[in-house]
């Protein structure tokens, strides 16, 4: 995940009249400190990832296309939806023997995104998943999954909607939405 501070906070505040306290980070990876919008349209800081007791490594990904079935995100899913704010995400790509390349991702209007998720409270502090769909035309020769975005304008109804209200926002950017270029 890639966020740039200045801008991703004016485009918050401008765009969705919610106050952030953001802090750059070009290669936010999992196990790191996210902040995100919550249902209360208020910032929570969470780690981005989730070690269940029976997971042999650390889910920091849902599918959307399941995550409302999913006996580990349901309730997640149904009660505790957020949004990223970013400027991009990463992919890398196998691009033949061991020589692997990492590509950015970002809208191509240049805007900051608002990444899907959903939360975890425990004892520890919160824990956020993201959500990932099928890519669209421009993602897919890069990666088979592509992060599950929220437009601004659906902003509420991805946070405080019902399930199948919100199932209707799981779909990739559309094509031509996306800029891609090398990291």
């Amino acid at each position: 995940m890639d966020i740039d501070e200045g801008p991703v906070r004016e485009w918050v505040k401008d765009t969705l009249n919610i106050e952030l306290d953001l802090h750059t980070n070009h290669d936010l990876r999992p196990t790191q400190t996210v902040a995100v919008i919550g249902g209360d349209r208020h910032q929570t800081n969470t780690t981005w990832g989730l070690q269940p007791a029976w997971a042999k490594k650390l889910l920091i990904n849902a599918q959307g296309e399941t995550v409302a079935e999913k006996k580990t995100f349901k309730q997640a899913f149904a009660e505790r939806r957020c949004v990223v704010p970013c400027s991009g995400w990463y992919e890398w790509r196998d691009e033949g023997g061991s020589r692997k390349q990492k590509y950015r991702f970002a809208a191509a209007d240049g805007n900051p995104l608002l990444m899907g998720g959903i939360l975890f409270p425990g004892e520890e502090g919160t824990r956020l998943v993201t959500l990932t769909i099928h890519p669209n035309q421009e993602c897919a020769p890069y990666h088979n999954r592509m992060p599950q975005f929220v437009a601004p304008e659906h902003l509420d109804q991805w946070l405080s909607g019902s399930v199948e209200e919100v199932l209707q926002l799981v779909a990739p950017l559309a094509d031509g939405s996306v800029g891609i270029g090398l990291r």
